[in-house]
């Protein structure tokens, strides 16, 4: 063999490729699909009305001034004697709540809701909001 002709020692990878694109798409088509049921109670409909709505109650606005102080309905109310109204606010009737609705200041700090968001846990209230007035 003469210098100029040399052999190929390149590999054609297109016909590899295509033959390894048809494999994937068969394994792919051929597997099982695995699914896993997810249980899900949605509501259902119902015709009865209740007997007697309640009218909800009116809000409670709850704000957390920048210096710490917290108010309950434009009244100044100390953080640790707050949770014991929540209490007695929720007993009054613990099905028909009223909305706990907290504005903070943006220079409150964090302690201050942290503790408010506390005692309205452990007073069991579910139905507070934030407001920005």
């Amino acid at each position: 063999m003469a210098a100029s002709q040399s052999a190929m020692a390149e590999i054609n990878v297109t016909p590899l490729v295509d033959v390894m694109l048809v494999l994937l798409i068969i394994f792919m088509v051929t597997m099982p699909i695995q699914s896993v049921p997810v249980d899900v109670d949605l509501p259902q409909k119902t015709d009865k009305k209740p007997d007697n709505p309640k009218e909800p109650p009116k809000p409670i606005e709850l704000r957390i001034a920048a210096s710490g102080e917290v108010y309950w309905n434009n009244t100044l109310v100390d953080v640790s004697q707050l949770e014991r109204q929540m209490v007695e606010t929720v007993a009054q009737d613990p099905t028909n709540q009223p909305e706990l609705q907290i504005d903070t200041n943006e220079a409150a700090e964090y302690g201050v809701l942290a503790k408010v968001l506390a005692a309205a846990k452990n007073a069991d209230m579910y139905k507070i909001g934030f407001v920005q007035k």
